[in-house]
């Protein structure tokens, strides 16, 4: 487990928070839940887009600017103007380098999922923060989900059985193009679905059930104009037997449910997905006018437990879905920068993820069942 120093601070005193990259992942979910989270305080965005710049400054005043990460290093031990965390929510590509840069200077990171391309540089980079004494964390929101959090109470109740498949579907209908890099098949942009969603599906697999030992996979382009993978399925064996089957898709006309989880008692089906990103995208924030319902969602989208009928002809018994709680993540962050406590999410655990990614792509390159 990844745990840190305590952070010398003044009491009371938030800690100072730097965002490397202000698209998607830092715009919608770091910005906002760093910003909500007590004891952290948004301080500095870096992006080199002025539109961006623009956009950081008007969502959150008071904010500093700068368009490279070179001056977050020089502010490492600056008693008079101290950096708490470096969160890294750039291209994927550069997250080993900047990640690499804030551990070397002393400062505590969180970087977005994936944290490198291979194992391998995840741990090279978990050894690194072991030997500097740095945190260093990856940011996992989708382990806070409402859906997932709700099998997980529905497991450790026993509702279930002994659990015999869990299949997870993180599926979208979106037929053209968006472009950019995610859509890239350069192998340097660490693009496609493989490592984008699939890096959800399998963590959450993986914090379930355990260890894989065998991987399956079928990668597929199948928009025209496409370079990288954008319909993905992975099948995972479990060292406890447990068989996860994965699904990752940007062509899915008709939505599968989120979660079917199938135990020697009963199942689990839950359609839709957790309403945390869609609250986030609409300009919503935990703690705000709305803070007191924050991840929850109507009755009518609860999932249902039972047998031997599907719960769209009305089989089974509604479940309260858990609330979501995407803010847990980053109060556990600064609780572990308060307190010298454990990462939320290690490197080690995204390491391990990462061996599953990667033995996915040689499964599907080479048409075999890789042993890990």
């Amino acid at each position: 487990m990844n745990a840190s120093p305590r952070i010398p601070q003044t009491p009371g005193t938030p800690l100072r928070v730097a965002l490397i990259g202000y698209g998607l992942a830092g715009s919608v979910f770091h910005a906002p839940l760093v910003s909500a989270t007590e004891g952290l305080v948004l301080d500095t965005v870096v992006t080199s887009d002025p539109g961006r710049q623009a956009q950081a400054r008007a969502a959150h005043p008071g904010v500093r600017v700068a368009a490279t990460a070179d001056a977050l290093w020089e502010r490492a031990g600056d008693a008079e103007d101290p950096l708490g965390l470096v969160v890294i929510a750039s291209p994927n590509k550069t997250h080993v380098p900047l990640a690499t840069a804030a551990l070397t200077a002393g400062i505590p990171v969180v970087v977005d999922k994936p944290l490198a391309a291979t194992a391998a540089e995840a741990r090279e980079l978990a050894a690194l923060a072991e030997r500097t004494g740095t945190f260093l964390s990856v940011f996992q929101n989708r382990r806070w989900d409402n859906d997932f959090l709700t099998v997980r109470r529905l497991l450790a109740d026993g509702e279930l059985g002994e659990i015999q498949r869990f299949e997870s579907r993180y599926e979208r209908w979106r037929p053209q193009l968006k472009g950019g890099w995610r859509e890239s098949g350069a192998p340097e942009e660490i693009g496609g679905l493989l490592y984008d969603l699939g890096s959800h599906v399998v963590d959450q697999a993986l914090v379930l059930f355990g260890p894989a030992v065998r991987v399956y996979a079928e990668t597929d382009v199948r928009r025209p104009g496409a370079e990288a993978d954008d319909d993905t399925f992975i099948a995972l064996t479990h060292a406890n037997g447990v068989r996860s089957h994965l699904y990752v898709s940007a062509t899915a006309a008709q939505l599968g449910p989120r979660f079917r989880v199938l135990g020697s008692r009963a199942g689990y089906v839950k359609y839709g997905l957790d309403p945390q990103e869609a609250a986030l995208r609409e300009g919503l924030r935990p703690g705000g006018p709305d803070g007191a319902a924050w991840g929850e969602e109507p009755e009518h989208l609860w999932g249902r437990v039972g047998s031997g009928e599907s719960p769209l002809t009305g089989g089974g018994d509604p479940v309260p879905t858990v609330p979501g709680d995407y803010p847990a993540y980053y109060a556990a962050v600064a609780e572990a920068l308060r307190t010298g406590g454990p990462a939320p999410v290690t490197a080690h655990e995204a390491a391990d993820c990462l061996a599953v990614l990667e033995a996915a792509r040689t499964s599907s390159h080479e048409g075999s069942v890789v042993t890990l």
